[in-house]
C-alpha cells in the first residue's frame, strides 16, 4: 500500500516544477497529494495579497508559472484550510513546500517545515565556514541575513528568482564565488536540481538544495 504525503504550497497547485523532482527521491511507493494557498484564485484576485512595505514577503508561482509576491499574513488561513483538506484526504504527513517562517498550524499529523529542516542541516555543516545564501527576491535580503547569521562564521546573501531566466542564478553564483563561499544554501523550495548544478559548477563547493533535503527527510519518515 502506498504511503501518502500531503504538500502545501504558498502558491497554486499542482507544482509541476517541483513535485516530479521530489517524487524521484521518494520513489514509487509514495503518493503525493497537493494543495495551494492560492488555489482557485485568478491573478487579479491574488493582487489583494500583494505585500506592503512592512510585510514578510513570500515569492511563489501561479499554476501557469507566473511569478507572484505575496504577504505571509494574507495566506496563513488559506494554508490551514489546505492542511485540513489534505488530512481529510488521507495524508499521513504534511510538508509545507516553502522555506519561509510560519506560525504553528493546527494538525494531528506531523508537519515538516522546510525552514527548520534546512536551517538545522546547514548550520550543522557550515557553522565554521563562509556560507552563501541564495534567495528569490531582493526585498528578502535583510530578513535572510537575520535568519542565517547564526548558521555560519560569515554569511553573504544574493537574490536570484527561481521563476525567471537562469541569468540571475549565474550572476548570484559568480558573486558568491568571488566572495569565497565555502558552502551554498539555496533558500527557496522553487530552486531546481538544474539550478543547483549551475551554482555548484560556478562556485565549486557543496550546494544544499531545499527541495531535495526535504524530500529525503520525508522519505525517512514514511519508509
Amino acid at each position: 500500500m502506498k504511503r501518502v504525503i500531503g504538500t502545501v504550497t504558498i502558491g497554486q497547485s499542482p507544482r509541476v516544477d517541483l513535485i516530479p523532482e521530489m517524487k524521484a527521491i521518494l520513489g514509487p511507493d509514495v503518493e503525493i497529494i497537493e494543495g495551494g494557498a492560492l488555489d482557485g484564485l485568478s491573478l487579479e484576485e491574488v493582487k489583494r495579497y500583494y505585500p506592503g512595505p512592512d510585510d514578510y514577503v513570500l515569492v511563489t508561482r501561479m499554476a501557469d508559472g507566473t511569478e507572484v509576491k505575496i504577504a505571509k499574513r494574507h495566506i496563513i488561513g488559506r494554508m490551514q484550510a489546505q492542511i485540513d483538506r489534505l488530512v481529510r484526504e488521507g495524508a499521513e504527513v504534511i510538508a509545507l513546500v516553502c522555506t519561509g517562517e510560519f506560525p504553528p498550524f493546527k494538525c494531528d499529523r506531523l508537519i515538516v517545515e522546510p525552514q527548520k529542516v534546512l536551517y538545522g542541516v546547514t548550520r550543522a555543516l557550515a557553522l565554521e565556514l563562509k556560507l552563501g545564501v541564495v534567495i528569490p527576491d531582493q526585498s528578502q535580503v535583510p530578513a535572510a541575513y537575520r535568519k542565517w547569521s547564526g548558521a555560519a562564521r560569515e554569511v553573504r546573501v544574493e537574490a536570484a528568482s527561481p521563476y525567471s531566466s537562469g541569468d540571475d542564478i549565474v550572476r548570484a553564483s559568480k558573486a558568491l564565488r568571488e566572495w569565497g563561499a565555502q558552502v551554498v544554501v539555496m533558500d527557496c523550495i522553487g530552486y531546481t536540481l538544474g539550478n543547483k548544478a549551475v551554482v555548484k559548477e560556478i562556485v565549486g563547493g557543496p550546494v544544499i538544495l531545499a527541495r531535495s533535503v526535504v524530500a529525503r527527510v520525508l522519505s525517512e519518515l514514511v519508509s
